[in-house]
């Protein structure tokens, strides 16, 4: 990690990918809802962050339907879900295009969920990390998948801060929901 990673207060960002959605004929690929796994995925990953003890301050999600209803369901595992905001840049962005949006995140914000979609999160996660713990950076390199978490800790004064490279990749998992 750089040297400027050592100054600030800790901070995360939580990087969630939709959960499994549906492809119903004739939906624009922006109203596409979760799939019946995907509704049993998502609120198993609202009670892994909330297990792992990583709760948001500040969630930025997609507008698409699959990527809101995610947030929905997974907040939903919480007492008091955090804010949202619904951020229309996120559903068609690259990874540069998303850290723009994760770089104008107040500096208050200590803990920060992103909801979005492949390639883009995949990229993102691997572009800030500048190393990982255990077997995570082969994790995400291999498969990232729906509903896949990962969570990247960097230490600055703000989110304009976050750099290529300039995060430690702590956790990465992928809930899924019982079948009933």
């Amino acid at each position: 990690m750089i040297e400027r990673a050592e100054a600030g207060p800790l901070r995360r960002l939580v990087v969630l990918r939709h959960a499994k959605s549906a492809r119903p004929p004739g939906v624009p690929d922006h109203d596409r809802p979760l799939a019946p796994r995907g509704r049993r995925d998502a609120p198993a990953a609202g009670r892994a962050l909330a297990a792992a003890d990583c709760l948001p301050d500040l969630a930025l999600c997609s507008t698409a339907v699959r990527a809101r209803q995610t947030w929905e369901l997974a907040a939903a595992q919480w007492g008091t879900p955090p804010a949202v905001r619904h951020d229309p840049r996120l559903y068609a962005a690259d990874a540069p295009g998303l850290l723009a949006v994760v770089r104008e995140t107040p500096p208050r914000v200590g803990t920060l969920l992103l909801v979005g979609h492949n390639p883009a999160l995949e990229d993102l996660v691997l572009g800030l990390a500048g190393d990982g713990l255990d077997d995570t950076l082969e994790r995400v390199r291999a498969k990232f998948p729906t509903s896949a978490l990962a969570v990247l800790s960097w230490r600055g004064t703000g989110w304009p801060e976050l750099d290529p490279g300039a995060a430690l990749l702590t956790w990465v998992t992928v809930p899924r929901g019982r079948k009933k």
